[in-house]
């Protein structure tokens, strides 16, 4: 389908109050852009996850997960070639770093400083803190997501719509699960600092620290979900837009006698990098202490357990096999991380990071600025 076809029937599912969700996967061969138009306004939900489609989870009381099930929407595609997005200069222009909302700073200072006062008292290890952030912008929702899938070429970028959430759109980085056959991959991400021409940095010793709990925690939590052993990457730099993370890559076999993929989505869900450690304790402070709604972000969304059609080898003895290609199912789900709601000309941002015993308050802040950049780019033609 081309690019025009394609962009006007997300807008008309808009207008006729239908849900559809439009996505492009990380480093996609020819910049597939796919989407799924679910073909009326009911809603579905999933908590077994047994299900096929694509689906949409809130950082808490994800009962609530919405599913746009593959059966009852049409699948359509576009090679969305993106211009290089020159953001770098003007980012800076539109949104000048100086950002002084004192009001905001002193709130998150303060959240971040009960953070590490819980830290000290050995409540849990690590905890994410986040903060909200209204944005008034000019552009169309269509407009973002085009801006986002130019400039986001190694992240997971979707434009999501559904009459019970509203609109959503995102650019993330960071895996929450990838499982083909039996075959899994996930990845811990910590750690974050502008990009500023290279990708060779150095990483403070709070960071590495960080990461490293953040990546056992992963392998403890799966140490019982999984056949054999399981294998991680050395810890390595990467980019997302114009900031940098340190990550790890963790993959290894799924055993379908002590796991289903639920237990094991739930076993990562909320991710340490999205949440804390321990899990539990951090998200019961977030949720006393935040005093706002997270809804969708910091949640989960992408295929689930979605048909791929495999072709044999295409040799001359095996073509009369051609017909009998197998189909296997492919989940494929990102934390919801780079993430805005958008309504009635204002999008709300989420920006959070990770707190350590070591945390600097006023540091933590100006991280959530830098973050905010990387986001509020999209929102300028």
């Amino acid at each position: 389908m081309n690019n025009e076809e394609f962009f006007i029937k997300l807008e008309e599912q808009i207008q006729n109050g239908n849900p559809f969700v439009a996505y492009r996967n990380p480093g996609s061969k020819n910049e597939l852009t796919k989407a799924l138009l679910q073909d009326s306004a009911e809603t579905y939900k999933t908590d077994d996850f047994t299900e096929n489609g694509f689906v949409f989870a809130p950082f808490e009381n994800t009962e609530n997960a919405i599913l746009i099930p593959s059966e009852n929407a049409e699948i359509i595609t576009t090679e969305y070639s993106a211009e290089s997005f020159e953001e770098v200069e003007k980012e800076n222009q539109e949104f000048p770093p100086a950002y002084t909302n004192s009001e905001a700073r002193i709130k998150h200072e303060e959240l971040v400083e009960k953070g590490i006062e819980a830290i000290k008292k050995g409540e849990f290890k690590k905890v994410v803190l986040s903060r909200k952030e209204d944005v008034q912008t000019q552009l169309k929702a269509m407009e973002i997501f085009k801006n986002l899938l130019k400039k986001y070429k190694t992240a997971f970028v979707y434009f999501w719509f559904h009459p019970q959430t509203g609109i959503w759109l995102g650019a993330t980085p960071e895996t929450l699960l990838n499982v083909e056959r039996e075959k899994f991959k996930t990845m811990a991400l910590a750690g974050t600092q502008a990009f500023e021409g290279t990708s060779s940095v150095n990483w403070e010793e709070k960071e590495i620290e960080e990461q490293q709990i953040v990546t056992d925690s992963i392998l403890e939590n799966l140490e019982h979900k999984v056949s054999g052993i399981i294998h991680k990457s050395e810890p390595y730099t990467s980019k997302a837009g114009n900031l940098l993370h340190l990550q790890t890559d963790i993959t290894g076999m799924l055993d379908p006698e002590k796991s289903s993929l639920k237990s094991l989505i739930f076993a990562l869900h909320p991710t340490p990098a999205v949440c804390g450690l321990p899990k539990k304790k951090a998200q019961q402070f977030i949720l006393e202490h935040e005093a706002y709604n997270r809804e969708f972000y910091s949640g989960f969304l992408g295929e689930l357990n979605m048909k791929k059609e495999v072709k044999r080898n295409n040799n001359r003895r095996n073509q009369e096999n051609q017909a009998y290609g197998s189909i296997l199912k492919q989940t494929s789900l990102f934390v919801n991380l780079r993430c805005m709601k958008l309504e009635a000309g204002k999008a709300r941002l989420f920006i959070g990071g990770g707190i350590t015993k070591d945390s600097s308050p006023a540091d933590e802040w100006q991280e959530t600025v830098n973050k905010s950049h990387t986001i509020k780019s999209v929102l300028v033609k």
